[in-house]
């Protein structure tokens, strides 16, 4: 498998013995390189020394020599200067266009890194390297889940990015977005980035001193103004008509703004708690849109944890005090405010990331800083994830931790992406004798 051989080559798990090219040259290899992941040789930048003379340039790697010919190397001018190409059988001679000898290396994949990488491929454990990451030195946690921590930032400003290139570059209209889409706390997220983008920032601002016309917009985008067969004696219960006002008015704003609403399908409310159905969390942001109380330039002029807050504190409107829905019987009223965890969740996955994105299109390092700082300040998530981790002896002791935690496991353990992980490293690389220990 030549992503163990690439392993192998990275990582300098050579035989203890000297290294010779298939010429009798004496190989000292001195940086392996930087493995490219891109067009053309597989790492750059390596260092070598043969018969005591070193060599600075590219290097590839083949499970046979055949290899190369196979993929048609022979005929890519990227491959005509490579200082060293390696694989576990030369099968046959290479030459530079000049005639020359290209140094060639046999190296095999050790037994052992090959029967870790086998166990760890197959094994359905949670997580997988369970057995070698609770005795890890700490400072390799450390820089790893830091590591992650910013894989982690540098994915959601990329999500971001995309995001607002197709909002016509518009920083607004992606805050906006997305915090909707964080709004539907998972289950709805797609639905709330639907309906937000559905929405026209530009004309509902003509409308924003009136809280009665943006519900009117919002609950009206949202498909959820639509008949419903159940809810005519709900509604008729309703003291002011507030779901037939809400339709006349979105009807006239609709033809008035040209309007589009997403499918009432769009919308998950199957094992939702009502406090999380879309109702509410629509009447939420419209309380916070009308009260201008989160824009960028707010968000970044808040310093603080308790400042970044207090920005994502709304409410809802009279008659979402008494329902959840429209076609729901009255309750006592209750303000429905988001919950500390419900702000938090928001902060994590929405304001932190966006305060972050912001920060490298500026290239204001301050706003990074001060996104990472915010994830430090918040306790950690809690799922089955986490607490797989934690159980394995990884600690979980913020809302970074628990960011990096999540994208190593998307990004590695589920793609079974062990090669490029750091814990797995350690896993493949110990010997046998350990493992069998560790895990017995």
């Amino acid at each position: 498998m030549e992503q163990l051989l690439h392993y192998t080559w990275m990582h300098r798990l050579f035989p203890l013995r000297e290294l010779r090219t298939t010429d009798g040259r004496l190989l000292e290899v001195l940086n392996p390189g930087i493995h490219n992941t891109d067009a053309g040789p597989d790492f750059t930048g390596a260092k070598i020394k043969l018969d005591g003379a070193e060599w600075v340039g590219n290097v590839e790697l083949h499970l046979k020599t055949s290899d190369w010919f196979r993929h048609h190397h022979d005929t890519d001018p990227a491959y005509e200067n490579i200082i060293l190409h390696v694989a576990c059988e030369v099968d046959q001679p290479l030459f530079y266009p000049n005639g020359q000898p290209i140094p060639q290396l046999q190296l095999p994949v050790p037994a052992f890194v090959h029967d870790n990488f086998d166990t760890l491929s197959r094994s359905d454990v949670r997580p997988r390297c369970r057995g070698v990451v609770g005795d890890l030195p700490l400072f390799l946690v450390h820089n790893w889940m830091t590591t992650l921590t910013l894989q982690r930032f540098e994915e959601r400003a990329r999500q971001i990015m995309q995001r607002r290139e197709s909002l016509d570059k518009d920083w607004e209209g992606t805050l906006f977005v997305t915090l909707a889409r964080s709004f539907g706390f998972g289950i709805n997220g797609d639905a709330f980035e639907q309906w937000a983008r559905s929405i026209p920032l530009m004309a509902v601002g003509k409308h924003r001193d009136s809280l009665f016309q943006i519900e009117a917009i919002f609950f009206g985008q949202a498909g959820l103004l639509e008949d419903e067969p159940s809810t005519d004696a709900a509604l008729a219960s309703s003291p002011d008509d507030y779901y037939i006002r809400l339709q006349k008015e979105y009807r006239f704003l609709r033809h008035k703004f040209t309007l589009t609403p997403i499918p009432r399908s769009a919308w998950k409310f199957l094992r939702l708690r009502p406090q999380n159905f879309p109702h509410i969390r629509i009447a939420q942001l419209a309380m916070l849109y009308y009260e201008q109380r989160l824009n960028l330039s707010r968000l970044l002029n808040a310093e603080s944890i308790d400042e970044v807050s207090a920005l994502l504190l709304t409410h809802v409107s009279d008659f979402w005090r008494t329902h959840y829905t429209f076609a729901s019987q009255p309750t006592k009223p209750a303000e429905k405010v988001l919950s500390k965890a419900s702000i938090q969740l928001l902060i994590i996955n929405s304001v932190a990331p966006m305060l972050f994105t912001y920060g490298r299109y500026k290239s204001d390092q301050r706003l990074c800083d001060r996104a990472f700082a915010l994830w430090q300040q918040l306790p950690p998530e809690n799922d089955s994830i986490i607490r797989d981790w934690a159980a394995a002896g990884i600690p979980c002791e913020n809302a970074a931790d628990s960011q990096a935690l999540l994208q190593l496991h998307r990004n590695y353990c589920q793609r079974r992406d062990c090669l490029r992980c750091k814990f797995g490293y350690e896993y493949i690389r110990r010997t046998p004798d350990f493992l069998h220990e560790k895990e017995s």
